[in-house]
């Protein structure tokens, strides 16, 4: 035992790996999330949901800053949830056009209910949706650990950092992957297994700050399984893509 322990002491002394305390950061986003669903759904607003909200990311700043900003005072912290809460609105507007979306090109859907309690894709956005705007505040590390959630949950990989339009009807969803420079535009449709990504990787971080993924404008439908790559890829509005297509670095289809 006396030598395990002596490895385990020389490997925390050599490889030292960022935010030891992450697992208590995975913790506070699961109950952001859970907080924001319950202010957008539940009916009415109630403001201690909203405090708890404002607590939690309050928290999270505090503990893990800004990207390339550690060190954050009182009031820059107040100021950035401040911004954060005056977007909450406009997130659930959007989340609105979403769940119609959803309902109205889907047949076997029951009700709008049904798309709120039980649609993948429509749980996978309201997260994006969240993040996305964490995200456009720089707040570190949350908007990741929010989508990485939805991922585990729904099977959808959104960056945070990807832009949507809106109405946006994802359907299924298993597999589909969204890449963090692709822009989507309004009333875009999206099947199963669909990634929008990147043509290569290989500069690594090199490559950050570029535009990778492709651009899907308005009224595209993607039907399942469909590959799209690369930041000069653009599909024209009202496009249909077939399953299975594979397209990169070409304006159209």
């Amino acid at each position: 035992m006396q030598s395990i322990i002596n490895e385990f002491n020389l490997s925390y002394q050599n490889y030292h790996f960022e935010y030891l305390n992450q697992r208590l950061g995975l913790k506070k986003a699961t109950q952001l999330i859970d907080l924001i669903y319950d202010l957008f759904f539940e009916g009415s607003f109630v403001k201690a949901k909203l405090l708890a909200i404002n607590k939690l990311i309050h928290d999270f700043i505090e503990s893990y800053g800004l990207i390339d900003n550690d060190i954050m005072n009182e009031k820059d912290i107040l100021l950035i949830v401040e911004m954060f809460d005056h977007f909450l609105p406009k997130i659930r507007e959007n989340l609105y056009y979403d769940m119609l979306a959803i309902y109205e090109n889907d047949p076997a859907c029951s009700n709008k209910a049904e798309v709120v309690l039980a649609y993948p894709g429509f749980y996978a956005l309201f997260v994006y949706r969240v993040a996305h705007e964490l995200a456009l505040l720089k707040v570190n590390l949350l908007p990741r650990l929010l989508t990485e959630y939805a991922n585990f949950r729904t099977g959808i990989d959104i960056h945070p950092l990807a832009t949507i339009g809106k109405s946006c009807s994802i359907d299924h969803g298993n597999g589909i992957v969204i890449g963090e420079t692709c822009v989507i535009g309004d009333n875009v449709k999206i099947y199963q297994g669909v990634t929008l990504g990147a043509l290569t990787t290989k500069g690594g971080q090199k490559l950050k700050g570029t535009k990778r993924h492709p651009t899907i404008k308005d009224n595209v439908t993607i039907y399942a399984n469909a590959t799209i790559l690369g930041g000069e890829t653009i599909i024209e509005d009202g496009e249909v893509v077939k399953a299975n297509a594979f397209i990169f670095n070409q304006k159209g289809v």
